[in-house]
């Protein structure tokens, strides 16, 4: 790995998900001189995090996922890279974090380290066989303790747990999901489009429990009994934990940085701390948390060019989903949460065309399964922007 230039402070990243290896390469196309660190506390591989959830379809291990290991990568990125490394306290006011004892002094510092699987508790004695898969190691371990089993009960009937149903369901696996909802991905889409793919993960054999909740998880020789609030039992060989996501904030909040639902971040990602900035999951922008791709990536574009003196704020366009779930393809632009207006829906079957419109006919969100998704384009270019350009470009406080 290349040294750092001890004599002026390095950029530093936490974090090498998408959205730390991201930006650094972002940040290295504006400039290829100044030090960068990135801090991990996994094991460094590059991998694109989407494709956890189709690794069982490929047949596809863990090794085989990851694209490229720490090395390569420090060299690609003219970096320093330290892997297996947990950063243990944030020190805004002496523009250093602390690794263990060793302090580490940054030019500037981006949070980039993502989000953390909510955990639901479960009384019973097999809480070791609830697995959640939120990166590249925990795919590793889920998918070793699923060699040579059949049976998989996932937790959470959202966007994730609907997707590792398709994929476990394509990769030879007996699915079941339990969810405490009337309907699979409440917060994204409205009834029909929901019944849709819920439908087409049926065909495959997928059986849905929606309103209980997993309340008992015991060992019955080598069988696992899941025992529902309803009075249900479910045999089942591991379980995955799909509930949801919740930003890491626990150490910017004893930084003293602003947090919310989020790390809080203006329109040019900076924290309430000078020459601190968030990224990705645990960023809450200008009030929005968006676990998804596309505005990771509007993140990084912009970031990287203000890190390189560029000040740019973000800005996000229509914000489309795809969903994988092939049985029954889902593309959604769910509108903003305050929105008032309603849903029509058009179509049969798996073929549907859902459209949320406000009272004056703007059309504000959609979903769309099936042959449909073929219309995201044309819609894309009638919904608003989720974050609209700014009006002028706001300064940075200049670096030291």
């Amino acid at each position: 790995m290349n040294e750092l230039n001890n004599k002026k402070p390095p950029v530093v990243i936490i974090g090498t998900g998408l959205a730390g290896y991201n930006l650094a390469r972002e940040f290295r196309k504006h400039d290829s001189e100044t030090p960068l660190l990135l801090i991990t506390s996994d094991d460094g591989r590059s991998y694109s995090k989407p494709m956890l959830s189709t690794g069982f379809a490929m047949n596809k291990s863990a090794d085989a996922l990851g694209m490229t290991v720490a090395g390569p990568m420090a060299i690609q990125l003219n970096a320093e890279i330290r892997t297996h490394t947990q950063v243990t306290r944030l020190d805004p006011a002496h523009r250093r974090v602390w690794i263990g004892n060793e302090p580490v002094p940054y030019r500037d510092l981006v949070i980039a380290w993502g989000a953390q699987t909510i955990r639901v508790p479960v009384a019973g004695d097999a809480q070791d066989a609830v697995f959640p898969v939120n990166d590249l190691l925990d795919y590793g371990r889920f998918r070793e303790a699923a060699h040579g089993k059949r049976r998989i009960l996932i937790l959470g009937a959202g966007l994730i747990g609907c997707e590792f149903a398709n994929d476990l369901l394509h990769g030879g696996y007996e699915v079941e999901l339990v969810a405490p909802c009337e309907q699979i991905m409440p917060s994204l889409l409205p009834p029909e489009p929901a019944a849709a793919v819920q439908r087409g993960l049926e065909s495959l054999g997928a059986r849905f429990h929606l309103g209980p909740v997993l309340e008992r998880l015991e060992r019955q020789g080598d069988v696992l009994q899941a025992r529902l609030s309803n009075g249900q039992r479910i045999d089942c060989d591991l379980v995955v934990s799909a509930v949801g996501l919740r930003p890491r904030i626990e150490l910017a909040a004893a930084a003293g940085l602003a947090v919310n639902r989020g790390i809080e971040v203006d329109r040019m990602l900076r924290t309430s701390a000078e020459h601190v900035y968030a990224l990705g999951d645990c960023a809450e922008v200008d009030g929005l948390n968006l676990f998804y791709v596309m505005p990771l990536m509007s993140g990084v574009r912009a970031l990287g060019k203000t890190l390189a003196g560029q000040p740019t704020p973000v800005t996000y366009g229509p914000m489309p989903i795809t969903v994988k779930t092939p049985i029954c393809p889902l593309v959604v632009s769910p509108p903003a949460a305050e929105s008032e207006g309603s849903w029509s829906v058009e179509g049969q079957g798996s073929d549907l065309r859902a459209l949320f419109r406000s009272s004056d006919g703007t059309l504000l969100g959609y979903a769309l399964t099936g042959a449909a998704v073929q219309e995201r384009l044309a819609l894309n270019k009638q919904l608003p922007p989720v974050l609209a350009e700014l009006p002028q470009v706001l300064s940075l406080k200049s670096s030291e």
